[in-house]
């Protein structure tokens, strides 16, 4: 209850800023997290992720949004457009999909990633300065950055202070060292901080409407808001399989990542988490909120608090169910600002130097990967930005020795030498395209016994296939069994980190 306490804290604002830059109404991201909370935790999810709205959904929804109209008229047909990427979502679980995030190789991932980031800074700049939305309506990521310094000069400097302060407490508070400071969610102090700002300068009688939250009457509009006059078009299926494959992918990619953060090194079932997110988005949907995914800084942050189950999960949602019944009008009394500064936090995270820094160390083939997703996302959208890291890998695997016949199949054979003792041994390329079908193997295998997976016949062992091969070991080991890597004795490195790709070095 004290963790899911504490995730409510960061939830709050995060969800309201997220619905807001989506172009929903803000209060439907807190019915997104409620119902993420509440209602999923009845299912089998991962046990310390948390389900609410995410800031790598934000570019989707509101291309969705503009797509139809604008908030009016757009927002009641993208709940439909939820509603049935949900449905697909839990028929996918129950087909056991959950492993194919597997197959997209890891730097397209974090690449497109990485583009979602430089897109809610771009769009969220002039929202912290205060400018009116009527100057930079309709303007893409490239657009909106070209255009800062005209947002400088047209910034309403009130609103611009409250953004500043704000932005520079999410930046600066996690890098202090004091455990007790640490411990408090940077979105709580900034509202703290923001709202009193908001009730001195009078932002409710001297500034426009645009500049603090807006709620009206939510509970009024908490009905099936969901339209499907559109099911029939195009567009409308394009979205769905957009706004399918990114939270899905992107929800699968933090529950694995918060399993490797578990004290207790539980392992979630992917399908299963799939099926309850589906379950989520399907109410939520209906109801009029946003799409849901297994979001990574609150589940993080609930790892941090110490949670120990889903149910933590449940209470953040409960208290959000509270806020919404006892605090509105303070709700509304947020700058817009103070939100925008917190979604320019966690784009930043999502696009830190850092991760290009990382990417170029694994490899300068994961490095154009990832800035080719990055580039072709701008410029045009998320599926083409992660087709064309892809296409990027796929062409780069195939000019260093990977052939056709095995880009989807890993060639393999396992050879039992005493009861409980196996040997796999890999021939040909052990890369991210047949790597679902290698972890079937594995799968195949009795648990706690002695395995050597032997890839002295590899031609060549990308980024992912390492990646994989690595964490399994660690769990594998961690369970009480003797898994070890052996037969890269002979291979080249394309970086000096552990996990970059290898290629066989040819005998003369």
């Amino acid at each position: 209850m004290l963790s899911g306490f504490m995730v409510f804290l960061l939830a709050l604002p995060l969800s309201l800023g997220i619905a807001k830059a989506s172009g929903f109404p803000p209060a439907m991201g807190v019915l997104t997290a409620m119902v993420g909370g509440i209602f999923t935790s009845f299912f089998n999810v991962g046990k310390l992720t948390i389900k609410g709205p995410a800031a790598g959904l934000i570019t989707v929804c509101s291309a969705a949004i503009i797509e139809y109209g604008g908030t009016e008229s757009g927002w009641p047909v993208v709940c439909a457009i939820i509603v049935v990427m949900a449905a697909i979502q839990i028929i996918s679980g129950f087909l056991k999909v959950g492993s194919l995030s597997d197959f997209f190789p890891h730097s397209a991932v974090h690449g497109m990633l990485a583009a979602i980031g430089i897109i809610i800074i771009a769009k969220q700049i002039p929202v912290l300065l205060g400018d009116d939305p009527s100057i930079y309506k309709g303007e893409g990521p490239i657009e909106l950055l070209m255009d800062i310094p005209r947002f400088v000069i047209n910034a309403h400097w009130h609103i611009a202070i409250v953004g500043l302060i704000a932005l520079a407490i999410m930046f600066t508070l996690p890098m202090l060292k004091i455990n007790f400071v640490k411990k408090i969610p940077a979105p709580m102090v900034v509202l703290l901080i923001a709202i009193p700002l908001s009730i001195y300068w009078h932002f409710e009688q001297t500034e426009a409407s645009y500049s603090l939250v807006h709620i009206g009457d939510f509970w009024g509009s908490v009905r099936l808001n969901a339209d499907f006059s559109h099911i029939t078009e195009m567009t409308f299926w394009k979205y769905v399989f957009m706004f399918y494959f990114v939270s899905s992918l992107e929800s699968l990619l933090t529950v694995k990542a918060i399993d490797g953060l578990d004290p207790y090194k539980r392992v979630s079932d992917y399908n299963g988490d799939l099926k309850a997110q589906g379950a989520g988005n399907m109410l939520s949907g209906l109801l009029g909120g946003l799409p849901m995914i297994s979001e990574v800084v609150r589940s993080g942050a609930n790892v941090n608090f110490g949670a120990k189950t889903k149910w933590s999960n449940f209470f953040h949602g409960i208290f959000l169910l509270l806020a919404m019944v006892l605090i509105i009008p303070v709700i509304e009394l947020i700058p817009n600002a103070a939100l925008a500064a917190m979604l320019i936090f966690a784009g930043y995270r999502l696009a830190s130097p850092k991760e290009f820094v990382h990417t170029y160390h694994i490899g300068k083939e994961q490095l154009a990967i990832f800035i080719t997703t990055i580039m072709v996302t701008l410029v045009e959208d998320l599926l083409l930005g992660i087709a064309a890291g892809i296409l990027v890998k796929v062409i780069f695997h195939l000019f260093n020795g990977a052939s056709l016949r095995n880009f989807f199949k890993v060639k393999h054979t396992v050879e039992k030498k005493s009861e409980g003792d196996y040997v796999i041994k890999v021939e040909e390329a052990a890369i991210f395209s047949n790597l679902i079908s290698f972890k079937n193997a594995l799968s195949d295998l009795p648990a706690a016994s002695h395995i050597r997976v032997d890839l002295s016949a590899t031609t060549l062992v990308d980024h992912s296939f390492m990646s994989f091969i690595t964490h399994f070991q660690r769990r594998y080991n961690d369970e009480g069994g003797n898994f070890e890597l052996v037969g890269l004795d002979k291979h080249k490195s394309f970086s000096d980190h552990p996990l970059s790709t290898k290629k066989a070095v040819a005998v003369k």
